[in-house]
C-alpha cells in the first residue's frame, strides 16, 4: 500500500468569475521510502499540491490517503494529530524560534505532543547528531550559520521519527555546499531511515539527489520520471543522475508551503 495517494485531487481558489482552479485531477502515489523532487513553473500546483498531503489545506474534490487513512474523514483535532505525528515539515524559511536554543527547537513539537522535557530533550539531541550538530546544541539560532539552522530545521522535523518529511524549497537559502549537505541528509533519510521526503525544488541540481521526479504544469503532473526510466533513456537525459530532461525548466515563484494557520 503506498503510504501517500492522491486521487482525482482537484483544488479551486474562488469562485465565480474569479476562479482559480490550480489541481486538475491529481492522481499520484507515493510508496514508503521515496525520495521525490517536485519541479515546475510558477503557478503550476506544487506548493498547493504539498499542501494538500500535509493536512493544512483542503481539497474542492478529491482523496488525499495517508498512509492508509483517507483525511477528509478526519476530524480537525484528528487531522493535526496525524501532521504532529506522522509528518514532518521543513521550511526553506526554517522558523526556528529565536530565544530557543536548537536543541529546545528541535525538542519543541515533542513538547507540544506531551512529551516529558527528558525523553523529549534526548529524541532532539539524537536527531541533532543526526544532522551533525550536537557540538551546537546550546546555540540560539543567530549564532549559528544559515546552513545550520536549515540542519536544526531538518533535525526538528525528524526529532518526531515521521513516516512523511515535506520540504518546501529547504534549500533555497543556502550556499551550493550547504545545500548539497542538506540534500545529502534528505537522501540519507529516505535510503537508511525509510522516510518517505516529497520535496519542492527550483533547482535542478538539488532535484537529481531524488529518487524519481514529478514535473507539474497547469495543475497537473506532465511527466512522472522513475529511476528505471533513467537507465533506460539515458541520452535523453543531463548528465549527474540523469534526472533533469535537458530542455530548460521554468523558474519557479510558488515555493511556500503554507503554514499551518496561515495562508
Amino acid at each position: 500500500m503506498p503510504i501517500i495517494s492522491t486521487r482525482n485531487l482537484f483544488k479551486q481558489f474562488g469562485t465565480g468569475d474569479v476562479a482559480v482552479e490550480v489541481l486538475r485531477g491529481v492522481n499520484l502515489t507515493i510508496d514508503s521510502g521515496e525520495f521525490v523532487a517536485v519541479m515546475g513553473p510558477s503557478g503550476s500546483g506544487k506548493s498547493t499540491l504539498m499542501s494538500i498531503i500535509g493536512g493544512i489545506e483542503p481539497p474542492t474534490s478529491g482523496q488525499v490517503i495517508l498512509d492508509g487513512v483517507d483525511i477528509a474523514n478526519l476530524n480537525d483535532d484528528e487531522r493535526t494529530l496525524l501532521r504532529r505525528r506522522k509528518i514532518g515539515f521543513v521550511f526553506q524559511a526554517f522558523n526556528l524560534i529565536p530565544t530557543l536554543s536548537a536543541v529546545e527547537n528541535v525538542a519543541l513539537p515533542l513538547e507540544l505532543d506531551g512529551v516529558d522535557w527528558k525523553i523529549a530533550r534526548k529524541q532532539a539531541m539524537e536527531a541533532l547528531e543526526r544532522v551533525e550538530l550536537l557540538h551546537r546544541a546550546d546555540h540560539i539560532p543567530a549564532k549559528l550559520s544559515g546552513g545550520e539552522q536549515q540542519r536544526v530545521a531538518v533535525a526538528r522535523a525528524i526529532a518526531i521519527k515521521p513516516a512523511i518529511l515535506l520540504a518546501d524549497e529547504p534549500t533555497g537559502n543556502l550556499d551550493s555546499r550547504q545545500s548539497g549537505r542538506v540534500t545529502n541528509l534528505l537522501r540519507d533519510l529516505a535510503t537508511d531511515s525509510k522516510q518517505t521526503i516529497v520535496m519542492v525544488t527550483h533547482d535542478a541540481n538539488v532535484a537529481r539527489s531524488a529518487f524519481r521526479l514529478l514535473m507539474f504544469r497547469d495543475g497537473n503532473i506532465e511527466r512522472d520520471i522513475r529511476q528505471d526510466e533513467f537507465a533506460a533513456n539515458a541520452h535523453a537525459f543531463n548528465v549527474g543522475s540523469g534526472l533533469i530532461p535537458k530542455t530548460p525548466m521554468p523558474s519557479d515563484g510558488d515555493s511556500a508551503i503554507l503554514s499551518e494557520g496561515n495562508r
